[in-house]
């Protein structure tokens, strides 16, 4: 399973937070409140039935009739009263369940002489029962309704729900904007890393941007300073050797080309060697070449209007390649704005990789669309297996699918010059499966870049 971003993370935390914290506080609150107005309720209850009591006492001492008794009681809308004189009930309306409320134990210790409450459900929703014994043996209870008390509770958990709710997404929020403000310092360096690996080792991070990471910032640069030195050293030293190289070939290449054309004086086995010699002569220069194209490869391309599709028809024409395999796709723009010197070499050695290791190049393509501009090349050799795809494009690398589609006569800086000259335009180069089978090389440039 693929772990969450870090800025995910945050929130999440933040927010986890936010919702244990606000359902500790919801449920402490309704919990607090609950009893608070129960504990109220209860105690106004009381008070009042013992008044009524007081009433009802009175009026049965004058002899009077049970029921008109209870019925000179102010109850109101959520209170129902009840006497109970010598196993005999007697109420103020009719009975609907009022008696029946009233649980048995209740009922024992309110007749043993003993004031006693209890909240109870009933049909219409939870009650408090209160019974009092009077002085003559009858007992007076009252079942006053809660439903009041419960919708005020219900409120109150929707409230107290709807905050928690809202103090979560407040702590997502707050976490994604506390994620964001501190990781863009590291988003900066993300972003530095990455046009430093496109080929712009002149991006520096700033040391003031971020007081916190002054350390990562001054080894950041520091890094990119060490590897800048190095990489000029290295393509210094790449310039000097091969223009150091280039006197002594062109001279050995001139003696070679000698014994060359007196080979037919010479017997079999020197003519051989002499073949041979002249062969990698030529690959020795071939290479030459190529490390001096590599050692320039951090100028900016001069771009000019280029038509692709008629300068791979003229790349073809120069080796001995049908230009009929160069087709453009209908309605693509085949005018790119490229370095045509640079571009020229990348269909060259995309044409030479084809030819050398892949049986020949069979199409090449231009196309795209709005947002980028493609070229294909596809050849009919036995394509490259997957775990090559990416470093074929390395320097002096000839991966088990290039051993398999060919020779290793190259140089091993074909397709590393063409994933150079690529780089430069702002583009990418990758290989995939020809439909059909071998291999298909493919330039992509963005539109803007093209």
């Amino acid at each position: 399973m693929r772990p969450l971003r870090l800025r995910t993370r945050v929130t999440a935390g933040f927010a986890a937070g936010a919702l244990l914290i606000s359902a500790a506080m919801a449920v402490l609150s309704y919990d607090l409140t609950r009893r608070t107005l129960l504990d109220s309720r209860e105690r106004t209850a009381v008070r009042t039935a013992y008044f009524d009591a007081t009433v009802v006492q009175a009026g049965l001492a004058a002899d009077g009739d049970p029921g008109e008794v209870l019925r000179a009681l102010d109850t109101g809308a959520s209170r129902r009263v009840a006497v109970r004189r010598a196993e005999t009930w007697y109420l103020r309306n009719a009975d609907n369940g009022i008696t029946q409320a009233i649980p048995v134990a209740l009922r024992e210790q309110v007749a043993a002489g003993q004031p006693s409450r209890q909240i109870v459900s009933t049909d219409s929703g939870a009650a408090l029962v209160i019974g009092v014994p009077l002085p003559d043996g009858s007992q007076f209870y009252v079942i006053d309704s809660l439903q009041e008390l419960g919708r005020t509770l219900s409120v109150l958990g929707l409230i107290l729900t709807l905050v928690a709710v809202g103090t979560t997404a407040c702590g997502a929020a707050l976490g994604t904007y506390l994620a964001r403000r501190a990781l863009r310092p590291l988003a900066s360096v993300a972003d530095a890393a990455r046009t430093i690996t496109a080929g712009d080792l002149t991006t520096r991070l700033d040391p003031a941007a971020a007081p916190d990471l002054e350390r990562l910032t001054s080894s950041f640069n520091g890094m990119v300073d060490q590897l800048a030195e190095r990489l000029e050293r290295d393509r210094r030293f790449a310039a000097d050797v091969s223009h150091e190289l280039r006197s002594p070939l062109q001279t050995l290449a001139a003696a070679t080309s000698v014994l060359a054309r007196r080979r037919d004086q010479l017997d079999d086995r020197s003519a051989q060697a002499v073949g041979l010699v002249v062969e990698e002569v030529g690959r020795f220069q071939a290479l030459v070449t190529d490390l001096l194209e590599l050692s320039q490869g951090d100028q900016q391309p001069a771009r000019a209007p280029v038509d692709v599709a008629d300068l791979a028809r003229r790349a073809c024409l120069d080796r001995g390649l049908s230009p009929t395999i160069v087709t453009d796709a209908a309605g693509a723009d085949r005018v790119w704005h490229v370095d045509e010197r640079r571009f020229a070499q990348v269909l060259a050695n995309l044409l030479d990789n084809a030819e050398r290791h892949g049986g020949g190049p069979v199409a090449v393509t231009v196309g795209g669309d709005d947002t980028l501009a493609v070229l294909d090349v596809d050849d009919e050799g036995p394509g490259v297996p997957p775990a090559d795809r990416d470093s074929i494009f390395g320097r002096f690398v000839r991966g088990r699918g290039a051993n398999a589609r060919g020779d290793s006569n190259g140089t091993g800086l074909g397709l590393a010059l063409v994933a150079q000259h690529v780089g430069a335009h702002g583009g990418r180069v990758s290989v995939i499966d020809r439909p059909g089978g071998g291999a298909r090389f493919r330039v992509e440039l963005p539109r803007e870049s093209a």
